[in-house]
């Protein structure tokens, strides 16, 4: 099952890395969260975990051990995946300014000799 998974987890990678390409020209303001990373990594995660749990139940403890070791990197990765999206779709507010209470600092406009 090992050589079935790796290049499945190949195939995401490619894939993944090929979808982020698109995104240096998105709109200004915040973005949406894209969900497809997180859906096809947790999709991964639960096929590994099926896996896991049929060796497991047919006997073979040590396969099954390290199809769980496998689900548990493939969730490790999702979870990175899922708060590398939120942290883009929800950016931090600007601070606020120490002078003006509750409103954010705006740059200071540069200053032209003639």
């Amino acid at each position: 099952m090992l050589l079935v998974e790796i290049p499945v987890a190949i195939l995401l990678v490619l894939v993944s890395s090929v979808r982020g390409r698109g995104r240096a020209d998105e709109q200004s303001g915040a973005p949406a969260m894209d969900w497809v990373p997180v859906l096809w990594l947790g999709g991964f995660t639960l096929g590994v975990l099926v896996v896991a749990v049929v060796f497991l139940c047919s006997a073979h403890p040590y396969a099954g051990a390290v199809q769980l070791l496998i689900a548990a990197m493939a969730l490790l990765f999702a979870l990175t995946a899922w708060h590398k999206e939120y942290q883009r779709a929800h950016p931090a507010p600007p601070p606020t300014c120490p002078t003006r209470t509750g409103t954010p600092c705006a740059p200071p406009t540069p200053v032209t000799d003639r």
